[in-house]
């Protein structure tokens, strides 16, 4: 566990070195004692006055933040999941006071009561204040600490959208519970489980059973994704599942893949342009971030037109593109081709043309449009 745990950090220490680490001191009430904790700010957090973020709340901090902090830096370089502000709670020596929970009715009792109004009540609020926060929320944890988390679903208006669930150590009644709690929620929830192959049996053995309920659920509110993965340990499992969790609860913030340009773009019912705008609306509705197209998607939606030749779809695009890209060449090249293709030559002639001294972008630069332009000139004989 130990060499497998050192690998990743030498893989995404690096990685994180660029995002801000901060240790804090947060006083609590609830507890009476005070608590050590870890934020990962995102890169560029401080000149990004406008953005908000996500939060993602680590249980067992002292060792889960480093790899779930590094791996949400590495997916949000990639822009295959959003920026996000981490924190990880340090609870060495005290995680099992932490989760503690009644023998008669397993909800949270004693101390495991304080520390459940601690996180909802103290350290977001605390976080809220002092950051700039995202309505989106992800709470991690890993046996003891994953069994906790869930009584964060069983509230009527969960705090939390996203459940990151590492081995669960589960409550007696707790796979019921949650059950119940995922099929009758109304509002979307991001539910993650793991397990391995050579897990702790008895932990092993309810997850299963656990996941056997969850695969009945008929909520379309909620995305769950279940992973058992071979050779790994209860231990090493947490290396694999933290990047599959955060692949499952982004799927759309991705850009556009392969798949989804063969199956989707380039179907003749499909509108392009639609998709883009739809695909960037429900990340604002379900992250709470509004995001900026990203070059990658317009460059799929333009070439889908271009093969099915559905050249009204530039219309919508080229509007788009000017608001995205303001000052570039972008929505000046597609509002060319839309008038190109839809039979008025001399004004994409002029809209070519217009585009010298604006902001290259992508393969388009001022050669290249005055290029379009000149073959225009030349076929039509202006």
């Amino acid at each position: 566990m130990k060499r497998l745990l050192l690998l990743l950090m030498a893989i995404l220490l690096p990685l994180a070195n660029f995002a801000q680490i901060k240790y804090e001191s947060l006083s609590s009430q609830k507890l009476g004692e005070t608590r050590q904790i870890k934020i990962q700010l995102p890169r560029n957090y401080e000149e990004n006055l406008e953005k908000r973020y996500p939060v993602v709340v680590v249980l067992d901090g002292d060792y889960l933040f480093e790899p779930v902090a590094g791996m949400v830096d590495y997916y949000s370089y990639w822009e295959d999941a959003p920026e996000m502000i981490v924190v990880g709670i340090n609870q060495d020596g005290i995680r099992t006071k932490d989760t503690y929970y009644s023998e008669q009715n397993f909800l949270p009792e004693g101390k495991g009561a304080k520390f459940f109004e601690f996180i909802g009540m103290e350290l977001l609020a605390q976080l809220d204040q002092k950051y700039r926060t995202a309505n989106f929320r992800i709470i991690v944890g890993h046996d003891f600490t994953s069994n906790f988390i869930n009584y964060y679903l069983l509230k009527q208006n969960p705090i939390f959208q996203g459940y990151i669930n590492l081995s669960p150590d589960l409550a007696p009644q707790m796979a019921d519970r949650i059950t119940s709690a995922l099929n009758t929620a109304e509002s979307r929830k991001w539910y993650y489980m793991a397990t391995a192959s050579s897990d702790i049996p008895n932990l092993k053995e309810d997850i299963l059973s656990f996941d056997n309920k969850l695969k009945g659920l008929e909520n379309e509110m909620i995305a769950y994704t279940f992973d058992n993965f071979e050779d790994a340990t209860h231990y090493s499992l947490v290396g694999k599942a933290i990047p599959s969790a955060i692949q499952s609860m982004f799927e759309i913030y991705r850009p556009i893949s392969t798949k989804d340009y063969n199956e989707k773009l380039l179907q003749t019912s499909v509108s392009p342009s639609e998709f883009l705008a739809k695909k960037y609306t429900s990340i604002e509705e379900l992250y709470g971030i509004k995001k900026k197209i990203s070059l990658n998607d317009f460059m799929a939606v333009y070439k889908a037109i271009e093969k099915t030749r559905n050249w009204e779809e530039y219309k919508n695009l080229y509007k788009m593109a000017h608001d995205h890209y303001p000052g570039t060449m972008l929505g000046t090249f597609f509002e060319a081709r839309y008038e190109e293709e839809t039979g008025n030559p001399k004004r994409a002639m002029r809209i070519y043309q217009n585009a010298y001294g604006q902001e290259k972008i992508a393969f388009l630069d001022s050669d290249f449009m005055l290029e379009k332009a000149d073959a225009i000139k030349k076929d039509f004989g202006y």
